[in-house]
């Protein structure tokens, strides 16, 4: 197990019981409280009642699935999701994110990783100083997960906010799409996928919503760039 992390509520939701005990076991030996929820409609009870910090989302559950389950909680709040599946199509795991899901574990996985992936979400949402990054007429307030293009509020989903927040840490450097995957999605570089294509298209729209120039620039052969022109 890696380093003990810094206390916070966790839901599990997850109706084997024998992962739901293997995972509940690993968040508290790392040091975490967890509650554990084996469908849809008691994992929404449990994050209105318990409002945990983190939710760990089975996509696979009886009746109403994860995806539905993850839809729900996005709506309600922003708490952070990491979703969990034995798929591993490409497919599954665009729809886990687009239903609003924070990072996405393929089953089997070591349980140092699933702890991994839970400090990195529970960082992001740490209070702080606001830290502002700006581009161009591009500001972004990282604590307050707020992005404006210039006057113009520009909405955005946690993986869209997130792939931006990587462009903005590494202005006018070329990232080919094995780095914004490992650093956005955590999927393994060697793995097929157009995820990264598919959210550079989606922060583009989102930015040039209001008729802007465009700041992020395909780079043919190699990947994307932020850039003025």
């Amino acid at each position: 197990m890696g380093a003990m992390a810094e206390r916070a509520r966790i839901l599990v939701v997850d109706d084997d019981p024998r992962i739901a005990a293997s995972v509940r076991r690993a968040l508290v030996y790392d040091g975490h409280e967890v509650d554990v929820a084996v469908d849809g409609p008691a994992a929404l009870a449990a994050a209105r009642d318990r409002e945990p910090d983190a939710v760990v989302l089975d996509l696979m559950l009886p009746g109403m699935d994860g995806i539905e389950v993850c839809r729900r909680l996005r709506a309600a709040g922003d708490v952070p999701i990491l979703m969990l599946t034995a798929r591993d199509s490409v497919g599954d795991r665009v729809m886990g994110l687009d239903s609003g899901a924070d990072d996405y574990l393929v089953k089997p996985f070591a349980h140092d990783e699933l702890l991994a992936r839970i400090r990195a979400l529970l960082r992001r949402r740490a209070p702080g100083r606001h830290e502002t990054l700006r581009f161009a007429d591009l500001a972004m307030d990282v604590d307050a997960r707020e992005v404006r293009r210039g006057d113009r509020l520009v909405e955005l989903s946690a993986l869209q906010f997130s792939l931006l927040e990587h462009f903005l840490r590494n202005p006018r450097i070329v990232l080919d799409r094995d780095r914004l995957l490992d650093a956005v999605w955590g999927m393994d570089p060697d793995t097929a996928s157009n995820v990264v294509d598919v959210y550079v298209g989606y922060l583009r729209r989102a930015l040039e919503e209001g008729g802007e120039p465009r700041l992020i620039h395909t780079v043919r052969g190699f990947g994307y760039v932020l850039k003025e022109g």
